[in-house]
This record gives structure tokens, sequence and C-alpha cells, in this order.
């Protein structure tokens, strides 16, 4: 079944705030909807399986790992209707303008990734998505000091904040990441 009209949703959030769930909730109802979806994720995320999107609470959905945005051109088959990608702030500069060639083309893109960096910081493409899309969902976790709704993720370094001058890409899950309030995020050096 094809879209009247093609669109792109973005959900984004802290690590923790079930932005890949939500993701994969959304791409099981447009399979329910007897519609084609793809999905896609960038190779550099093996967390958890190579070939699907996994959330951290278990949920999962088959996915094309690719090591370029332009690789989703390559096998995006042509009856696709619903394109998800997940972790998409990892991808290169090209996707913003690959996703919307395929929101212009009719196909409903949803995409979800962290909004800001562990710095606090816009991360990567999401600040141009956000912008551009016709749907925007803000998911929260909960701050692992306080209890309270957290919007940031915190790096951790031997159990210290990450300092603001380290890498910002690196891949990992609680093991040394977490969800942090304004408050009581900490960046050393910013």
């Amino acid at each position: 079944m094809k879209h009247h009209s093609g669109s792109i949703e973005v959900v984004c959030g802290s690590m923790f705030s079930g932005k890949t769930e939500e993701l994969i909730r959304r791409l099981r109802r447009a399979v329910i909807a007897r519609q084609k979806v793809q999905v896609f994720k960038p190779g550099i995320d093996r967390r958890y399986n190579g070939e699907k999107v996994t959330s951290h609470a278990g949920m999962d959905f088959e996915a094309v790992p690719v090591s370029q945005s332009k690789d989703i051109l390559t096998y995006l088959q042509p009856d696709t209707t619903v394109v998800g990608v997940d972790e998409v702030q990892f991808m290169d500069d090209q996707i913003v303008p690959i996703l919307r060639s395929l929101a212009d083309r009719g196909i409903r893109v949803i995409v979800a990734g962290l909004d800001q960096d562990f710095r606090g910081e816009p991360f990567g493409c999401m600040p141009i998505l956000l912008a551009l899309a016709e749907q925007v969902d803000k998911l929260h976790a909960i701050c692992m000091v306080c209890g309270e709704p957290a919007s940031r993720t915190q790096r951790l370094v031997n159990g210290k904040p990450a300092n603001y001058h380290d890498s910002v890409v690196i891949v990992g899950a609680a093991e040394m990441y977490e969800a942090r309030c304004r408050q009581h995020h900490e960046v050393p050096g910013k």
C-alpha cells in the first residue's frame, strides 16, 4: 500500500529513553498495515546484533547494516513504502539529502537517534532532520542520580564523567552511559 505523500518522522532523546522501542513499534504497525518496510542501521553499531535494530529492553527488528548512507539506495527495493533508520546520528553527511529524496518520492521515513552527544551538544545530522521532519517526538529517560526526567546522555570513564574533549563517537551501552537530567549532567572541560 503506497502512501499519498512521503514524510519524515524523528524519534529522539537521550540514551535509554526508548527511541529504538518506539521506532520498532511504528515499524511493526506498518507491517500490520501491509506496507513494505525496510530498516537500516549504521554498520558501526554492533552492540546487540549486526542485522537487527535492538532496543535496550530486547525488542528487535530485521535491519540492513550500511557503512555509508548511499548504501540505503543500493539496498532499497522498488516496492518499499516505509524506511526506518536507527542510530541516524552516526550516519554520514549524505543521510539528509537521501532521506529527503525518499520522502519526496512518497516514502514514509522514520528515524531514531540521539539529539545530543555526551557533551550535551547537537549530534550529527539530527538538528537538520529535526527541522525538516513533519513529526518529531522527543522521549525522556529517567535520571540515574535523582529520578527526574532525563534529556541528556552522561558518558562515564572509570566511573567518572568523560571530558569535553574526548571522542564524540564511542558506541556503548549501560557499561559506559547513563541518562541524566540537566542538573546532574556533568562535562568537565566544557
